[in-house]
Formats: C-alpha cells, structure tokens, sequence
C-alpha cells in the first residue's frame, strides 16, 4: 500500500543529483522542494497506468521503477529507472495522458510535481522554473538522440550495413 507521506519534507541533495535539478543553488533547491511532495512505494505497487490523466513529474529517489507498456494486450517492461532519473516529463510539460505505466521494484521513493504547484513558482522564482524547465529540455534532447542512435542500429541491422549483422 503506497504512503503518501504528505507531511515529509523532499531532501535537496536527491534534487540536486536527479537529472532534473543540477543546475539549481542550494536555496532554489529548497523552494522547488516546498511545493514538491514524497510518494513511497512497496514491491510492485504502480505509481502511475499507461493512459492516467495523471500530471505529476517523479524523481526517483530510491529504488527502482519499472516502466512497461502495453503491447498486443500485454503489460511488457521496456526500461528500468535508477535513482536520479525523471518520469513523466511529456505528461508534465503536455498534460497528456501517460503513455507507460509506472510500478515500483522493491521499496521505492519518488518526489512529486504537480503542473500548477510549478507554476505557481512563475511569478516569484522565474529563475528556478527557468533551470528546470532547461533540465526538462536536456532530457528531452538525450532521450531524442539516444532513441536516434538506436533507430540508425536498426536501419543499419535491416539493411546489414555499418556492421557486422
């Protein structure tokens, strides 16, 4: 059964190390983390379905979250998160329905960010919304070019060119 631990505080340092907040000061760090929140997990408890309307941004602070898509009607497990790496940034940045599901392997921790608690950042810490909004755009970018390699290594397997196959 997941905790929602409302009333605990998200830590600076997991920020700071995630993918998400390496550009941000200490003090920034500690105004991101007041309008954030911690969700922890047990083993195989889903944090999010593929199709929820569900907004939120996750940090992975602790153990492992597995996401898997459904594929001709079963749930497959195409990535496996560590510590430090976000989810959800299209469904964040897009209000879009998610496109994968989300479960935890073993105790898992994630901090959460809602859209509007973001947003309500706008106007007094532009330059915090600034820097994560970067962060959002560099993972977006490393997951484009990292999925751009791959596509080249499928072309290149098809057509047995640029290696041996």
């Amino acid at each position: 059964m997941s905790q929602k631990n409302e009333d605990q505080q998200p830590e600076c340092a997991a920020i700071v190390d995630s993918s998400l907040g390496q550009e941000l000061e200490k003090d920034e760090c500690q105004v991101l983390t007041n309008v954030m929140k911690v969700r922890a997990l047990t083993d195989a408890e889903v944090l999010v379905k593929e199709g929820d309307g569900d907004n939120k941004l996750f940090i992975l602070t602790k153990g492992k979250l597995i996401v898997s898509s459904e594929i001709d009607g079963k749930n497959v497990p195409v990535y496996t998160m560590k510590v430090g790496e976000c989810a959800g940034t299209r469904a964040f940045v897009d209000l879009a329905p998610r496109r994968a599901t989300l479960r935890a392997e073993g105790n898992t921790v994630v901090y959460t960010l809602e859209p509007a608690d973001f947003e309500s950042l706008l106007e007094s810490h532009p330059r915090i919304v600034y820097k994560v909004m970067r962060g959002l755009f560099r993972l977006t970018h490393i997951n484009l070019m990292r999925m751009n390699v791959e596509t080249q290594e499928l072309s290149n397997y098809i057509h047995k060119s640029g290696g041996r196959y």
